[in-house]
């Protein structure tokens, strides 16, 4: 457990359904005794699963591990979609429900590269302001698609009508940064002929972190489409007791080692002497000579860890996509 006298590490958090990922945090700061906490990717206040949470100096973290894929559990409802595309937003579209071959089809058409036109009530900023605060203000919002990559979507379970009509589904995604899942779920629908949204998601994985390590994992209930509806009928004002949850935090919180650095896909590298830890802290120009390593050998666009020879934790650096070399932030 890291000392809690100087709280630099990473939490892994089991987020609730019903609450926000701001309000999630208020456990990590209790257990810790700390205001400086950052979480590494929002998750909606409907929505439960993992959240990475940098506290103290590790916080300068937070913008790499945003950047990592991720994976997810998602429950859509065919038949309706919402403007803001999940189960707690206004029904603006309805149409028939599909045939499971044609959500099949439509499954497989958004795997791989895409194009995605992110939504309207989302926190991307457009001209100076959340795209969600001019999306209630009743303001057209037209953001431009992006590329995103759908690295596997796998259908795992179906709640179908006597007819064999799919009226929802659960699908499991591997995505790239950036890929809003509420849009897949409003693409899917409608390429099957369809009309969705969601009215249930699980992050399961950031990276190479998983849900199944993070604190307060076992209180979350199973995940499964009758789960998610049931939940979606649920209104949760009340905070729930953290007693055990902020204990967990205390005993789970990480410190950043090669360990935890390797989890996060840096590469290592561990300073010459204490000289060399002196030149890279003072910010000095980045050369193999404070390694001891040649750093032409690094691949580019490799993010890399930073160790003294004791093994604490310095920094980052990056190596760019015309091999230069820079500094992404020290810590002192």
């Amino acid at each position: 457990m890291a000392n809690l006298s100087s709280p630099d590490g990473i939490v892994l958090l089991a987020k609730q359904p019903d609450l926000t990922s701001f309000a999630s945090l208020h456990s990590v700061k209790k257990a810790l005794g700390t205001t400086k906490v950052g979480h590494t990717g929002t998750l909606d206040s409907f929505a439960q699963g993992l959240l990475v949470v940098c506290t103290g100096r590790l916080t300068k973290l937070a913008g790499c591990i945003t950047e990592f894929n991720k994976s997810y559990s998602a429950v859509i409802k065919f038949g309706e979609e919402t403007d803001t595309l999940e189960y707690t937003g206004k029904v603006i579209q309805t149409a028939p429900l599909p045939t499971l071959t044609t959500l099949n089809e439509a499954i497989k058409k958004y795997t791989g590269n895409i194009l995605q036109a992110p939504p309207a009530f989302s926190a991307i900023h457009v001209n100076g302001k959340r795209a969600s605060d001019l999306a209630r203000e009743g303001k057209t919002v037209e953001i431009p698609p992006r590329p995103i990559t759908v690295f596997s979507a796998n259908l795992v379970e179906t709640k179908l009508t006597d007819e064999g009509l799919v009226e929802y589904c659960r699908i499991d995604f591997s995505v790239s940064k950036g890929t809003y899942i509420r849009c897949l779920a409003r693409d899917i629908a409608k390429e099957a002929g369809s009309a969705g949204h969601l009215v249930g998601l699980y992050r399961t994985q950031v990276g190479n972190f998983n849900i199944k390590d993070a604190a307060g994992y076992e209180a979350l209930s199973e995940f499964t489409i009758q789960s998610a509806i049931d939940q979606s009928k649920i209104i949760n004002t009340e905070r729930p007791d953290d007693t055990e949850l902020k204990e967990e935090i205390r005993n789970t919180i990480k410190g950043f080692d090669k360990e935890t650095s390797t989890l996060c896909g840096f590469t290592n590298l561990t300073l010459a002497d204490e000289q060399a830890e002196k030149d890279y802290c003072n910010g000095k120009p980045i050369r193999s000579a404070l390694f001891g390593f040649n750093l032409h050998e690094i691949p580019d666009n490799t993010i890399c860890a930073v160790f003294s020879k004791t093994d604490f934790f310095r920094g980052l650096i990056e190596k760019d996509n015309e091999g230069r070399l820079h500094h992404r932030f020290v810590i002192n």
